[in-house]
């Protein structure tokens, strides 16, 4: 049973202050997208507009296809660059009409023109206790060191890899029984259940990005990440 060392929120009808008008959201995946499905099962007071896949094959898209939800591919194999592969994303992103962005199971490293564009604006879930643990195979690295302690952390989009503000963690216990397939099982449930609260606390409005040192939770400055337990 998960206990939420912070109450969750009531439901609102979500709107941005300064349009008065839903928050449209684009989901950024790259393949099965357990993720997006929670986010789609959630039932967020904003809405999904669009998920966008630099693969075809990538399972996400049959997911948002079954919930109505328009989809996109944009392989990255097709561009010569980084950066040309960023400018056509940015343009679908614009058509349409995106306020906020979210990375689940995206595989592609975004260049700074793009994170720049979206400071604020856009989301990752990190299968760690940021910042131990920045970049890839984690479960195993916790198992090596012997660490008492796991989880995921969901994050805003910075240039640097995994560094942007941590918003909200799921921590669990590591046991003698766990190995790295074990803990990633574990760890994905806390994704599902922590990653559609922080998108709808920016929905709702109680969570809002101030600027790159400043984040506030209802109203005052978030000094560190919202910590949920597994017990």
């Amino acid at each position: 049973m998960l206990n939420l060392l912070k109450v969750q929120t009531k439901k609102f009808v979500c709107y941005l202050h300064k349009e008065n008008r839903m928050i449209k959201i684009a989901v950024l995946v790259s393949g099965n997208g357990s993720n997006l499905q929670a986010l789609i099962d959630a039932n967020l007071s904003g809405k999904i507009v669009g998920v966008l896949s630099n693969r075809p094959d990538a399972y996400a898209l049959q997911r948002a296809q079954q919930a109505n939800i328009a989809t996109h591919v944009i392989e990255h194999k097709k561009f010569p660059t980084r950066e040309a592969f960023d400018a056509a994303m940015q343009q679908q992103l614009q058509a349409w009409d995106v306020d906020l962005v979210i990375l689940a199971g995206f595989m592609r490293i975004l260049t700074p023109k793009f994170v720049q564009a979206w400071e604020g604006k856009m989301l990752n879930i990190h299968p760690s206790l940021l910042p131990t643990y920045k970049g890839m195979h984690t479960h195993q690295r916790v198992l090596n060191t012997g660490d008492r302690w796991h989880g995921c952390t969901v994050h805003f989009v910075t240039d640097e890899l995994d560094a942007g503000q941590a918003l909200a963690q799921g921590v669990i216990a590591v046991t003698q029984h766990d190995d790295a397939e074990r803990l990633a099982e574990r760890v994905h449930v806390l994704e599902h259940l922590i990653y559609p609260q922080v998108v709808e606390w920016i929905c709702s409005g109680q969570l809002q990005y101030v600027s790159a040192q400043q984040v506030e939770y209802q109203g005052t400055p978030l000094s560190g990440p919202i910590q949920f337990c597994k017990l």
